[in-house]
């Protein structure tokens, strides 16, 4: 008859004594075939040891062949539809730096000099643009998330603040051109003085942190952030 399989947790501990209770029938069985079959007390014993050990093993395989057996998978699923979320976030600062320098010109002419001082704001914003990570840049590694992040750029190139750019002094004519070469000194000025591998690795560790938080919320306990071209 076949027996009832239900998860009632009253009804686990009759479930458990039938599987033995077969075994214990089944050697049973076997002893009264070996007995009219007229061995001997010593190869009954032996023979009932082996029979014992067999019933034990299938037993155990048939239980788990039924699915009763117990397993623990740790591996870890990235979905695609949060992979694409992350994607979405497009560019995410983790370092604003703002600066304002001072620069000027002088065109010594035969008659007279022209100078020109203008000041310049800028902000410069550090980050990652995560709409260029590529197809494998979440991977996991058993139970650790593993994320590839692009390395930290400067998010836009045009950070000075020109409706706060103001002259500070002004002698003679200039043209829109001479005006166009100061800002660029400008310009790259504040590359210079931005962009420095204190503020690259400022910027690298508050991504670290920020991202890490990011996959903790989403699930993901044991996480590891790298960036490409550098590994920590």
């Amino acid at each position: 008859m076949k027996e009832n399989t239900g998860r009632q947790p009253n009804r686990k501990k009759k479930n458990n004594g039938n599987g033995n209770e077969t075994l214990v029938a089944i050697v049973e069985a076997m002893v009264r075939l070996m007995k009219g079959a007229g061995l001997t007390a010593w190869l009954l014993l032996v023979t009932l040891a082996v029979i014992i050990a067999g019933a034990i093993i299938w037993f155990h395989h048939a239980n788990a062949g039924n699915g009763l057996g117990i397993t623990t998978d740790r591996k870890i699923d990235v979905t695609p539809a949060q992979i694409e979320s992350i994607r979405r976030i497009g560019q995410w600062e983790f370092l604003s730096i703002s600066d304002e320098e001072l620069i000027d010109t002088v065109d010594r002419g035969f008659i007279s000099d022209r100078e020109l001082a203008r000041i310049y704001y800028g902000t410069l914003r550090l980050g990652i643009d995560l709409s260029k990570i590529n197809e494998k840049w979440i991977q996991t590694d058993d139970s650790v998330v593993v994320a590839m992040l692009p390395a930290i750029e400067l998010l836009d190139h045009n950070f000075i603040d020109e409706a706060r750019t103001r002259s500070f002094f002004e002698s003679g004519k200039w043209t829109d051109r001479d005006r166009e070469q100061l800002y660029k000194k400008a310009h790259n000025k504040m590359l210079s003085r931005c962009m420095t591998p204190a503020n690259m690795e400022n910027a690298e560790s508050n991504a670290r942190t920020q991202f890490t938080q990011l996959l903790n919320a989403m699930g993901f306990k044991n996480v590891r952030i790298e960036f490409e071209g550098k590994t920590k």
